[in-house]
């Protein structure tokens, strides 16, 4: 009894049921407005060297790593793999734990790497922006790791009031993430830029600090079967994902050149970003989930057994951006029917392009990764965040290019 009431918990409602649990986790991405607002006004800090504003679409999308977390706990939550507690949990939870903080690491080098490569060619970077692109990047991913910690309780609590993890936990971790990263690294570049030589010297203790960590861990974990499986099939897709955000780097540069005097652009872009994961989110953990109880079959044929939660996480997007661009239109005081009739024409376009784009995407990732016997979990969510960031970026770009 106990197994049935985990695997119906949540995945049983019907598809409004479905539409306003959707609703109500995008509803907080309307809080993203405020990481677009601290790129808006601290463009003098942003725009400073090259690779500043290139690096930042990189840092959000490397809330992948709260993107594995939340999917591993969702569907381990509804096997019953993870109790909804900090202490006195599973061994499964702490090894969870342990991954995460070793791939923050391994991700903030990889994503270095490839940057200096893509800023090299793109970004009229040279080899001795690297040292401080490693320092920063390290810095600000060590202090998002706090994160981790309300991630957890934001599952926790979801799944302990009846809310289904998959639709509720990832679009309300995004946002929040994402303001936070935005937070972290706007304080990094203050204190690398702007600071005395301690500013610097702090920048790197905090990264000296997480690498001592991340090698007592190792030391510790290397020989647990569960841990190296997790850092095995995630760092295939850590180098995956990082040529992908790099390269929305270099889109968001283009982007830039039309946004110079828009700052709703601005404002509203994380969110958008947000949005775009949160739909991948929803379609690709609910995929990951049914599958894994069998209540779905692994081809993608059976994607028109999912249409209850893909259209639901649809048009809960369109609704949610059209707030979005409201909002940012007024914080901007952009009251023209000209300006007004040409942003909305743009986010709904960009819309458009950025659903059907992450949910086909979504939904293949979750099956293929499903079909070769890999977690899913290390695959969905983290590639899919990755892939939304591009097409948000290219989606924008394309309607700027159209209407701008």
């Amino acid at each position: 009894m106990r197994g049935q009431t985990r695997i119906s918990h949540g995945l049983s409602k019907n598809f409004l049921g479905i539409f306003k649990e959707t609703t109500l986790a995008y509803f907080f991405d309307i809080f993203g407005l405020f990481a677009g607002f601290l790129i808006a006004y601290q463009l003098n800090v942003f725009t400073r060297t090259p690779w500043a504003l290139a690096l930042y679409p990189t840092l959000i999308s490397i809330r992948i790593i709260s993107g594995l977390l939340c999917g591993r706990l969702s569907t381990a939550l509804h096997l019953g793999t993870i109790y909804p507690r900090f202490f006195g949990n599973t061994k499964t939870f702490y090894k969870l734990v342990d991954a995460v903080i070793v791939l923050t690491l391994v991700t903030s080098l990889t994503v270095s790497i490839i940057s200096l490569l893509f800023g090299y060619l793109f970004w009229g970077i040279t080899l001795a922006d690297f040292t401080a692109i490693v320092s920063i990047m390290v810095a600000t991913l060590a202090m998002g790791l706090f994160f981790s910690l309300i991630t957890i309780k934001v599952a926790f609590a979801s799944f302990s009031r009846g809310l289904d993890p998959d639709i509720v936990v990832y679009p309300i971790i995004s946002t929040a993430a994402s303001i936070f990263i935005t937070l972290c690294y706007s304080a990094v570049l203050n204190l690398f830029f702007f600071s005395t030589y301690f500013g610097r010297l702090a920048i790197l203790a905090i990264g000296l600090a997480h690498v001592v960590l991340v090698l007592y861990i190792i030391t510790r974990d290397k020989r647990e079967p569960e841990f190296m499986k997790t850092i095995r099939e995630s760092l295939i897709m850590l180098i995956v994902v990082a040529i992908l955000v790099t390269i929305t780097g270099t889109i968001f540069r283009g982007i830039n050149r039309f946004a110079l005097e828009r700052k709703e652009i601005y404002i509203i872009y994380p969110a958008l970003i947000n949005m775009a994961g949160n739909v991948g989110s929803v379609v690709g953990s609910t995929a990951n989930t049914t599958l894994a109880l069998g209540l779905l079959k692994p081809s993608f044929a059976s994607i028109k057994n999912h249409t209850k939660y893909i259209l639901s996480a649809g048009l809960a997007s369109f609704l949610i951006f059209t707030t979005l661009a409201l909002i940012s239109l007024i914080i901007n005081h952009v009251f023209t029917f000209s300006g007004v009739v040409n942003f909305l024409a743009i986010i709904w376009i960009s819309n458009i392009i950025i659903v059907i784009g992450i949910v086909l995407l979504s939904f293949e990732i979750a099956v293929l990764t499903f079909k070769r016997g890999l977690n899913p979990e290390n695959f969905v969510i983290p590639v899919g965040t990755s892939l939304a960031t591009i097409i948000t970026s290219a989606a924008l770009l394309v309607a700027l290019l159209l209407l701008g």
